[in-house]
């Protein structure tokens, strides 16, 4: 019974680990196509528990937000969002009350409940999120906090899978710690493009391979990350001037050139030493998916960022940070 219990937390993991990548699409969407005040108010919408649809209901709404006139389409988006969000909250919930409650068969308890907490934290960023009108650093707080907790039930899938690293590696697991390196360079370049997609600096530079002509002259620092701006009415469609977001942008670009060649590094020497299939494909898999996510972000360039690759671009990027969690876990774990 008791193999069976794990068993029934790791599918709950699972499917919290998909519904996580949903919620991570679902919230890119939601800010690209602009939606995030879609809904001026929270948890609910216009005071509604869903998107007022009826006459009477809009002219309610409106009465109530006279700044915010509705835009169903925007507030569904939203709306959406935040079911999604919310069934996951409910499946971590679960998750942690099941595993207190079978914490003697040796699952974790504390992993759970870290991400018991984070989500809670990440309802509240949600909210502050609407609250302070798209302020930056609340955008990017929420972003980092969708990619957190997609990488902890990652991890917590890992745990409660039973593997065993192939004896013939053991001498690349001094490798683990270039992996969990790998690992803090990504979050840094997520919490770039967190930074340049919160401040609406995605399409500042519109040439390859950094920007156009004179990029260099207008770089300025001294308020292009400044986490606490300047207090506004609302954040939508930013608050920062030209140069600002150029340098947000730039400095992007120059993350994805170190992200990249160090992952590519990680994942030849991975390939070269390794001696199982297991390792050469995962580094195979880092390796492809860098190539991919590369790929995204010149088109996003080239294109003129166009919804579905923008979204693709952050959906792949969970995809790279948990391929890469794979191989640093594997590395690092007890033979």
């Amino acid at each position: 019974m008791g193999n069976q219990d794990v068993k029934n937390i790791r599918n709950l993991v699972l499917i919290s680990i998909l519904l996580a990548l949903v919620v991570v699409s679902l919230g890119a969407y939601t800010r690209l196509t602009h939606a995030g005040l879609g809904c001026p108010d929270w948890p609910g919408c216009y005071g509604f528990i869903d998107v007022p649809q009826t006459s009477e209901q809009i002219r309610q709404a409106e009465l109530a937000f006279p700044e915010r006139p509705v835009e169903p389409e925007k507030a569904w988006n939203e709306m959406i969002h935040r079911y999604f969000a919310g069934s996951l909250g409910l499946l971590i919930l679960l998750i942690s009350i099941l595993s207190f409650k079978h914490r003697r068969l040796g699952i974790p308890v504390y992993l759970p409940l870290a991400l018991l907490a984070l989500v809670i934290f990440q309802a509240a960023l949600g909210m502050w999120t609407v609250t302070m009108k798209l302020m930056p650093v609340v955008v990017m707080g929420h972003l980092l906090g969708g990619f957190c907790t997609l990488c902890l039930l990652f991890l917590l899938y890992l745990r409660l899978k039973p593997y065993r690293i192939p004896s013939g590696d053991w001498p690349i697991k001094k490798y683990w710690s270039y992996g969990l390196l790998g690992v803090v360079i990504l979050t840094a370049q997520i919490g770039l493009g967190g930074w340049t997609s919160s401040n609406y600096a995605a399409l500042v530079c519109t040439e390859l391979p950094i920007c156009q002509d004179g990029w260099v002259e207008r770089l300025t620092f001294s308020e292009s990350f400044d986490l606490i701006p300047p207090k506004r009415e609302s954040y939508e469609f930013g608050h920062l001037g030209h140069n600002e977001r150029l340098t947000i942008h730039v400095m992007h670009r120059f993350g994805a050139i170190v992200t990249a060649l160090y992952l590519a590094w990680l994942a030849l020497v991975i390939y070269r030493k390794a001696q199982s299939q297991f390792f050469k494909k995962t580094a195979l898999g880092l390796a492809a998916i860098l190539l991919c996510q590369l790929a995204l972000g010149v088109s996003n360039i080239w294109f003129s960022l166009p919804l579905s690759v923008a979204v693709s671009h952050n959906v792949v990027a969970a995809c790279l940070m948990l391929i890469l969690i794979t191989l640093t876990y594997s590395l690092k774990r007890k033979i």
